[in-house]
């Protein structure tokens, strides 16, 4: 057997003595026909690859619906260590924006790991996969012109700015809820602190498993002596100051 080309193999006669010379001829065509000749079609066929996606613009902007709803479209993202008080701040901050007449929804971390994220586990990997889907979920919310509340503890800053970097400058706004460690504790309104003091709740953020503080969130605000209603006007405070909601809180 002699390797004439990179991919093709092709068999020489029988030595001589091997059969009748016609036997020889017949076999050696019969041997190029099988070994070559099917190579060279399935070389010559085009690998098949998946579709890829094409973007239609829109027939309706997200600036049409901002201005049909009278005011811009905001993400704002809560992020905190577990029991810092993000679900709860952003709820009262979504009660108020109501009664103001802003349009909005809200994904809370714990709901959509139940759901859109329930294949995910804690692993820093998991982690930035269940920031990266929040973010793009809230990239498609932003689009139909509401204001979006994300409470999710985000532990890592990369992950954090990468959400970022999906929308506009000046439309997402980091809030930190800056509540010490040992005021969360203290709270563990899940419990999960204290499994994971007893090994019974790994890769626990602030525990054995990091956190890494927002280096210049928009927003900053310290949750061991204040009142949840005292941190919503300041968040409301900062969304009219920028102007992205018409109606002084």
């Amino acid at each position: 057997m002699r390797r004439i080309s990179p991919v093709h193999w092709v068999f020489l006669p029988p030595k001589p003595g091997q059969g009748t010379p016609r036997d020889r001829q017949v076999n050696f065509r019969r041997r190029f026909a099988m070994m070559v000749l099917p190579q060279r079609i399935t070389r010559a066929m085009p690998t098949p690859t998946a579709p890829l996606p094409v973007s239609t613009p829109p027939a309706v902007t997200r600036e049409d619906r901002e201005r049909q709803n009278g005011h811009a479209a905001v993400v704002l993202w809560f992020t905190g260590l577990s029991g810092a008080g993000k679900t709860t701040l952003s709820r009262h901050v979504e009660q108020r924006l109501l009664e103001l007449g802003v349009h909005t929804h809200s994904l809370d971390g714990d709901e959509v790991r139940r759901t859109l994220n329930r294949d995910l586990g804690f692993s820093p990997q998991d982690r930035r996969e269940n920031v990266r889907r929040l973010g793009e979920v809230a990239k498609l919310m932003f689009d139909a012109g509401v204001i979006v509340l994300v409470a999710v503890i985000s532990p890592y800053r990369r992950d954090r700015e990468a959400a970022r970097s999906l929308f506009p400058d000046g439309r997402f706004v980091e809030i930190f809820v800056d509540t010490p460690l040992d005021v969360c504790e203290a709270r563990d309104p899940k419990g999960l602190y204290k499994r994971a003091r007893q090994g019974l709740v790994r890769d626990m953020t602030g525990v054995d498993a990091p956190y890494e503080r927002p280096e210049a969130p928009e927003l900053a605000l310290p949750w061991d002596d204040q009142p949840p209603e005292r941190l919503t006007e300041l968040v409301l405070a900062f969304l009219h100051g920028q102007g992205l909601i018409g109606t002084d809180p």
